[in-house]
């Protein structure tokens, strides 16, 4: 007993000890903690369940949908980087120094010989406008002797000018700008009206004459900012021009954009070769070789290493310069060969898109913006502007690696061929707002639906300031990410022509659109040019409604049923309320269209359906109101109808007991009668009728009522489609033919009744004769007989020839 009480009290003692410790740790226990931060921590089995959860999703059908980034072995290489960036940084101190400077050392000196870049440096960073921005810090430092002690007060002086072309990305002085603290008008924004080449070029002389004017105001001319392949079109700024400028005026150039990729081929363009000769170039390596999570770096030449480490493009934290080794890794991995191949792959996708654009008549390519523009000779010698046209010349002879096209509809184009240098701005000069604004509205339809049917192409849609909404194809910058193949362009070029038919159909047909809802009653025509589709159109009530609150409901009402009905028609057409963000109110948005659409039809069918609703809701609305009426009314035959049984009966016989007692001794015949209440009249009638009719007529079911504004189509025809001469004639063809043997058939049934009536009545006769007189004989076959029948039909009977043996009987049978 003493052993087991002693077991008893441990438990007991174990057990509030476990309570004692839970309560202490509950009050140590942060509530603001997350959970999973909560306690031990978790396993690593769970944490990785976690990633994977959020990396592809929870349910099937969302991962499906969402596919990663194409990843070959090479992108393996830089995510392998990354990882052994981690265990090398934990290396000692002077080991790590080495092995940081060998890499940094061999990236810098292979990127330099790959981009023709002759004694350069490099500067890697995860934010490809973080090099531009370290570059500026670098000549602000070179240009402001005691910019490092006086800060700001020696910029108030002089201020610095950043010169940046027009057709850079958006945003980029803005930013450059912010991070400096310099203020906006710093910025100068260069035009790109050339007289020569492309409109996406920056104008050399415009650039000129700016710089001469801020010297004259007392600022600094410090950096100039030139694309070597735009954002928007993928043009090449006149970098040859531009350089000599910024050595007369003693200003920094940086050339950034896609065509720098080039520079690495076998045969380079003197536009883009001119770009070795910059002062500092950004290169963006991640998407043009397909490697993932891999810096931008900034090539640069200078010659004091203390200025670049007080710019911040040179460090000496080995950690910082592990930044280099996942494109170290990889570069080793491609070789040159790898490199050039991959660069050139791209270059010849956008030349086999560039051959299918051309043999598309509707569709505007990159090509036409290159052509120069007419000559003029004003104001400028005989030198610059032999000069002016040979560098045009030899720009021209380059294209670009980015393809950007454009839809034009028919009526919009040059009609002369022969103009040689017309260029797409004088063309787009000659289009009306309305046309240009509609246009857009249809590219960016095109430019997406593009996009949905083919995602590997990477296609995407840029608005450009000349040519308004394109369709931009940049395979060097997505080509390698997606990994887009020759016969993804081929199916490009495919799904663009099937879409250029809709896109003219619809155009020609908005104007017919417009004119036809304007001749219908109770529809009123919306507006909206940037709707890519047939147009937008409202259905107006007729009643005036005082209340425009009330008003606006029902017109929201009968938007609402009208899109309704029109989505369950069987037809192709697409409805909706419109866009997402600036649609109109209350209206009905028609998508595209093709060009065998029965406009009239459709709109007739829209005011038919409007009119249909709008009728049903006021009948609605006045059963309703005739209905409480109805009511109230009921209420008050009802309290007339008991205060006469009161009076009738008594009081006695409303007393529960008394009353059953009285109604059992003295039965009552009360005189009230039945009342029943008529929904559809609003109105209380008697009963009588309906006890009286011992049994009511069966309804016939009524005839399908047809749907309004349509025609009769033949199976299998969509609704609001134009039917062609060859079906209507096969359709009246059919019809006569059906009724051709509708009266066969009815004239054979008409036949076989009359026959069969026919015989019934000489049989009945034959019966009756044989009882009338028992001695009457058959004398010998009867012959056929004729009756006319009632439609004009002779109706002939023929009695088969008897067999052999029924014919001998039946000779017997007369001689006896």
């Amino acid at each position: 007993m003493g052993k087991n009480l002693d077991e008893a009290m441990k438990m007991l003692e174990d057990t509030r000890r476990e309570a004692d410790e839970e309560r202490e740790k509950k009050r140590y226990v942060r509530k603001d903690i997350p959970g999973p931060l909560q306690g031990g921590g978790q396993d690593m089995t769970s944490i990785l369940q976690l990633v994977q959860n959020l990396m592809h999703g929870e349910d099937e059908e969302e991962s499906q949908s969402l596919r990663l980034q194409h990843v070959g072995e090479q992108g393996h290489m830089s995510l392998l980087g990354h990882s052994l960036a981690a265990y090398i940084s934990v290396l000692d101190r002077e080991r790590l120094r080495k092995l940081t400077t060998r890499i940094l050392s061999d990236t810098t000196l292979w990127l330099c010989r790959l981009f023709r870049y002759e004694n350069g440096s490099a500067y890697y960073h995860e934010d490809d406008r973080e090099g531009l921005l370290k570059v500026c810090k670098l000549i602000i430092h070179s240009n402001y002797e005691d910019y490092a002690t006086e800060g700001f007060n020696v910029l108030h002086n002089k201020s610095p000018v950043l010169y940046i072309s027009a057709a850079c990305r958006t945003g980029l002085g803005q930013y450059i700008c912010n991070q400096l603290g310099l203020p906006i008008s710093c910025m100068c924004s260069v035009p790109c009206n050339t007289m020569f080449g492309s409109q996406h070029q920056m104008d050399v002389a415009l650039l000129e004459r700016l710089i001469k004017d801020d010297i004259e105001c007392g600022k600094f001319p410090l950096l100039l900012v030139a694309n070597a392949g735009t954002p928007g079109a993928g043009h090449t700024d006149k970098l040859v021009r531009l350089k000599e400028l910024c050595n007369q005026y003693k200003m920094w150039l940086h050339v950034e954009g896609v065509n720098l990729a080039t520079l690495t081929l076998g045969y380079v363009s003197s536009s883009v070769l001119a770009a070795t000769k910059c002062d500092s170039m950004t290169l963006t390596l991640g998407p043009w070789l397909g490697l993932p999570a891999v810096p931008a770096v900034t090539l640069y030449r200078h010659e004091d290493p203390s200025l670049s480490l007080a710019a911040g493009l040179t460090t000496s934290q080995p950690v910082e310069k592990l930044r280099a080794l996942p494109l170290w890794l990889s570069l080793q991995y491609l070789g040159h060969d790898g490199i050039v191949d991959r660069i050139k792959y791209a270059s010849q996708l956008s030349q086999r898109l560039l051959e299918n654009l051309k043999t598309l008549t509707s569709i505007r390519t990159s090509e036409v913006i290159t052509k120069p523009k007419e000559l003029t000779f004003t104001g400028k010698s005989i030198g610059n502007i032999l000069g002016d046209i040979v560098l045009a010349i030899v720009e021209d002879e380059f294209n670009s690696p980015v393809v950007v096209f454009r839809f034009i509809q028919e009526h919009l184009k040059s009609a002369t061929d022969g103009a040689q240098y017309q260029t797409a701005a004088a063309q787009e000069s000659t289009k009306e707002s309305n046309e240009r604004e509609i246009d857009d509205a249809l590219n960016r339809w095109l430019g997406e639906q593009l996009g949905q049917l083919v995602p590997t192409s990477g296609v995407d849609v840029v608005e450009l300031e000349d040519e308004g909404v394109c369709i931009r194809f940049s395979p060097l910058m997505t080509a390698a990410v997606l990994n887009t193949k020759p016969e993804h362009v081929d199916e490009l070029a495919e799904c663009l022509k099937a879409k250029i038919p809709i896109l003219i159909s619809t155009g020609e047909l908005r104007e017919e659109f417009k004119q036809e809802v304007y001749r219908t009653a109770g529809l009123t025509y919306i507006e909206d040019l940037s709707w890519p589709g047939l147009g937008a159109v409202r259905y107006e009530i007729s009643n005036e409604e005082t209340d425009p609150e009330k008003q606006l409901i029902t017109m929201e009402k009968i938007a609402t049923g009208l899109l309704k009905k029109l989505k369950d028609l069987d037809s192709d057409l697409m409805f909706s309320t419109g866009p997402e963000f600036g649609g109109e109110k209350n209206c009905i948005y028609i998508g595209m269209v093709t060009d065998n659409l029965d406009v009239p039809e459709l709109v007739e069918t829209i005011a038919a359906i409007g009119r249909e609703i709008e009728e049903s809701s006021k009948l609605l609305e006045n059963m309703t109101e005739i209905v409480l009426k109805g009511i109230v009314e009921a209420e008050q035959q009802l309290q007339k109808a008991n205060e006469a049984k009161l009076l009738e009966e008594g009081i006695l016989r409303q007393i529960p007991v008394v009353g059953s007692m009285l109604n059992w001794l003295s039965p009552v015949q009360s005189l009230i009668k039945g009342r029943s209440f008529n929904l559809a009249g609003g109105s209380l009638e008697s009963t009588a009728n309906l006890y009286e009719q011992k049994a009511q007529a069966p309804r016939g079911t009524p005839p399908p009522t047809p749907t309004p504004g349509t025609k009769c189509k033949s199976p299998g025809q969509k609704l609001f489609r134009k039917s062609s001469r060859t079906s209507a004639s096969d359709m009246v063809s059919e019809i006569s033919s059906v009724g051709h043997t509708e009266e066969m058939e009815t004239s054979q049934t008409i036949t076989e009744t009359t026959r069969l009536e026919f015989e019934n009545d000489v049989h009945k006769s034959s019966e009756s004769s044989t009882q009338l007189n028992g001695d009457l004989e058959l004398l010998g076959p009867k012959l056929p007989e004729e009756k006319p029948d009632t439609n004009g039909v002779t109706v002939q009977e023929v009695h088969q020839t008897p067999a052999p043996a029924e014919a001998e009987d039946l000779e017997k049978e007369n001689l006896r």
